[in-house]
């Protein structure tokens, strides 16, 4: 790096006495200073081995009979403007914060059910690849954010320990979004190819083995990659303080047996993923014939996005062997970083893969919906080959279906062409059911407005006008019968019998002993057998 100071073990300064030295026009005891172990560096500070100051100004500090430093800044301060690796790190650290909304607008979009869910094919399935691309949204913003302080911190320590820790976690959750993108494509071109038949495929045969046990296998390998790199000792690299001391301490701890075997196991992932695309390719698809059709046949069913993200995530998979075996291009390099190399190889792959599945998660549709398209088109085929042409929609508004409904579904039509709903269907309902017509429990019934009086009758008449429109207009010869108007070919005396009157709060079909009598209508007088 450019600010960075080489560090080498120099006097101190020469005093007024023996026993004294003097820092910035300070002076200090120098007995003091021995009797602590303080040691003085060229690079402009004074460190025990648990404690580090700068001496340059303006932060230099006093030193008290005691040992004590006052108004001292330690050596692990942020004091240093932002840098080329800031820079690059915030941003890439935005590009990743704002694929995070994107990723939950295509979590929302393929993970919502519009079908009953299958034990076969849950929904969780198809979820998984947007988990996984949150989990490493979120660690490359921590990362890039984390390595702003890497330039700005005098003497290297905590940050650049944090920035590569969450780099090295992106590694495998990023294979392990390509895996479950590969994976789930060949749970989707399974479920397409049992939609019209559910006993098109064996659930015990070798291919579906073979299924339950790739993603065994590639986890297995993702566990291992993980144990690899994240449970170890970090503070080595933290030992860059100086050229010696990043070679003899930081390098061999970069580039260990256990950084190269996490390489070699996220590439086993890797392979994992292109046969899990092979395999489901072969059951799922037609076959072609011939070792040429067989190779262009593979070419045109492969999605574009698996064209792009599988040689994507091989190329970042290849800059974590490199980096295992050359130091100089690691990002674990302090001193002297190839800031080209480690952001072009090692961050870019990665968002570009992101930015491959935000894209295409975009275009593709919810499978659901698809799945309920491609029900209809077959729909559609079937009846055209046995001859049925389904009338459009706007028939039956025309037409009707003259077809008998119940109360409720014509409650339910007459409030929808009004504008009303599902809560105004049911008020309308509970209002009729609950006798909410003006009824009176005491008194006459010819002056409190009862169903049995004028007002009562016309009441329930105004009802049914309001709720069944087309009903009331054209009614059956059996409700003429029962009909307050005076119809053709019957006397008035014979269509209106004598008024009933009721003596008690009671209604009159509990009183009646007649089973003509209903709710709202003169008893009927059987005349015949015609009248039953």
């Amino acid at each position: 790096m450019g600010l960075f100071n080489v560090r080498d073990v120099v006097p101190f300064p020469a005093g007024d006495n023996s026993s004294d030295t003097i820092f910035e026009g300070i002076h200090w005891n120098l007995t003091t200073l021995n009797h602590w172990n303080y040691t003085h560096y060229s690079n402009g500070t004074i460190s025990n081995g648990s404690s580090c100051f700068l001496l340059f100004k303006p932060y230099t500090p006093f030193l008290l009979q005691n040992g004590t430093f006052l108004n001292s800044t330690s050596c692990y301060s942020p004091i240093k403007p932002l840098g080329a690796r800031s820079g690059i790190g915030i941003a890439f650290a935005s590009i990743f914060f704002l694929s995070i909304m994107f990723t939950f607008v295509n979590l929302r979009k393929h993970g919502r059910l519009f079908l009953p869910t299958e034990k076969r094919f849950r929904a969780v399935g198809r979820r998984w690849q947007w988990y996984w691309m949150l989990v490493t949204a979120a660690l490359a913003t921590i990362s890039g954010i984390t390595g702003v302080d890497v330039d700005r911190y005098y003497l290297p320590q905590l940050p650049m320990v944090l920035t590569n820790f969450f780099w090295f976690l992106m590694l495998p959750c990023t294979m392990a979004i390509v895996w479950e993108s590969v994976r789930h494509w060949g749970s989707w071109q399974e479920r397409q190819m049992i939609d019209p038949n559910p006993f098109a495929l064996r659930q015990d045969d070798r291919r579906s083995q073979v299924e339950f046990f790739l993603p065994l296998v590639f986890y297995l390998f993702w566990w291992l990659a993980f144990f690899m790199i994240v449970p170890r000792s970090w503070g080595s690299i933290e030992k860059q303080r100086d050229i010696d001391q990043a070679r003899l301490i930081a390098e061999p701890h970069a580039t260990d047996t256990r950084f190269k075997a996490a390489a070699f196991l996220l590439f086993c992932g890797w392979m994992t993923t292109v046969f899990s695309l092979h395999h489901s390719i072969k059951h799922y698809k037609p076959r072609n014939r011939g070792l040429s059709n067989r190779a262009m046949g593979l070419l045109k069913y492969i999605p574009t996005k698996f064209l792009l993200t599988l040689p994507l995530s091989l190329l970042m998979i290849g800059y974590q062997a490199a980096i295992a075996f050359s130091f100089s291009i690691s990002p674990l390099n302090y001193i002297d970083p190839h800031l080209a190399t480690i952001y072009a190889l090692g961050w870019g792959p990665i968002t570009l893969i992101l930015l491959v599945y935000e894209v295409a998660g975009y275009f593709d549709p919810n499978e659901d919906k698809e799945l309920l398209r491609q029900r209809r088109i077959r729909g559609q085929e079937a009846d055209l080959e046995i001859g049925i042409v389904k009338k459009p929609n706007w028939w039956s508004r025309l037409h009707g279906n003259n077809e008998p409904i119940s109360v409720s579904a014509t409650i339910a039509r007459n409030v929808k062409e009004i504008g009303g709903g599902q809560a105004t269907t049911k008020n309308l309902e509970r209002n009729i059911e609950m006798g909410n017509i003006p009824v009176t429990k005491t008194g006459d019934p010819e002056t409190s407005g009862a169903l049995g009086s004028p007002e009562g009758i016309e009441a329930v008449r105004l009802a049914a006008g309001i709720l069944f429109p087309a009903q009331n207009n054209m009614a059956s010869p059996a409700e003429e019968r029962y009909s307050d108007q005076l119809g053709r070919g019957r006397r008035e005396d014979e269509r209106t019998p004598p008024r009933v009157q009721r003596t008690t709060t009671t209604s009159n079909r509990s009183e009646s002993t007649n089973s003509g009598t209903t709710l709202g209508r003169y008893p009927q007088q059987v005349r015949s057998m015609l009248d039953v």
